[in-house]
């Protein structure tokens, strides 16, 4: 059964995108928008204040969740993480991070401000002063991860602990990893820069991989195994598996210290703990540095990456990206 998993994975995908991928291969990118986040006429106001933004809100939770439900329903797919074929347990396992004082259960996505969650984690279990310290982050010490426990440790926690995940638009954290690490690791330009360069270009062999071309990244990316890529750029679906894990929230970069609050008091953390400010060094990728670096690169490879990530656009409700001609030139 593990080995006939991949393809039920791409039958449910054709039939929970609606239509998607056949949509990708006509190259109807621009016809495909958010989903519809404004609520009727009439439903403007609840309890005598403004509420437009939080019915817009619940639209979009309701359109995650009635996907989720849609693929995740079928027969073909994982109902738990024992499940799963054993490479695709460890990597969800190893990305879910475990409080057992405050019981709660969150899967961490690179690239997606796991950096500071996993401060938020260090400091409700003491081990941190404070989210503002200015230190370099260790992604390993003082956390505990759910792989690391016994299985029957593991089923306790997934079926009584609160499960939360915070998912980004693909492109989007796709730009910001190849900005990070390919113009600011030095490691990441040795490991995967080197080899990009070597694959794609001629005479390739001598390059320090320190000026990899976000196309060339994404031609990586689309030759890439996708239970093989680095976690910076799998799929979020991969590492966190929301068919095998059933999240009880499922919070947005794009409101990213709204759904922080709404966890923290979820979870009842003390008062004096919130989620950091976005540091003055940050340079976030902005809806236009998108649009720049994806109108500069061939539509043909964005067409044909979309496939390998159409489980994160259909899923957490993101539209594909619009790259057609006329929208380029504007």
């Amino acid at each position: 059964s593990a080995a006939l998993l991949p393809s039920m994975l791409m039958f449910g995908v054709i039939l929970a995108s609606s239509g998607l991928l056949l949509m990708i291969e006509r190259g109807i990118l621009a016809q495909v928008g958010p989903p519809p986040l404004h609520p009727p006429a009439g439903l403007s106001r609840r309890d005598g204040r403004d509420s437009t933004a939080e019915l817009e809100l619940e639209v979009l939770r309701d359109t995650r969740n009635r996907t989720i439900r849609a693929l995740c329903g079928q027969r073909s797919m994982p109902r738990s993480v024992w499940e799963l074929p054993p490479a695709q347990r460890r990597t969800v396992l190893r990305h879910l991070l475990v409080s057992d004082k405050y019981r709660f259960l969150y899967c961490y996505v690179p690239k997606v401000a796991c950096s500071n969650w996993k401060r938020i984690l260090k400091m409700l279990d003491g081990a941190l002063e404070s989210v503002d310290v200015q230190s370099k982050m260790d992604h390993k010490s003082d956390l505990v991860f759910l792989g690391d426990m016994k299985p029957e440790e593991i089923s306790y926690r997934l079926k009584h602990y609160y499960k939360f995940i915070f998912v980004r638009n693909p492109m989007e954290r796709l730009l910001s990893a190849y900005r990070n690490k390919f113009g600011e690791i030095k490691e990441y330009q040795q490991k995967y820069g080197v080899e990009i360069v070597r694959r794609y270009r001629k005479n390739g062999g001598n390059w320090a991989g320190d000026d990899v071309s976000f196309s060339e990244f994404l031609q990586y990316l689309l030759d890439e195994d996708v239970e093989r890529m680095n976690e910076h750029w799998m799929p979020i679906y991969n590492l966190c598996q929301p068919c095998a894990v059933r999240y009880d929230f499922i919070g947005s970069y794009e409101r990213l210290h709204a759904d922080a609050t709404h966890v923290l008091e979820h979870i009842q953390s003390p008062s004096f703990v919130r989620f950091p400010e976005r540091q003055a060094w940050y340079k976030p990728v902005t809806a236009e540095t998108l649009h720049y670096y994806l109108c500069n690169t061939q539509r043909r490879l964005i067409k044909e990456l979309l496939p390998k990530y159409i489980l994160d656009f259909s899923l957490f409700a993101y539209p594909l990206p619009n790259i057609t001609s006329e929208f380029c030139r504007q």
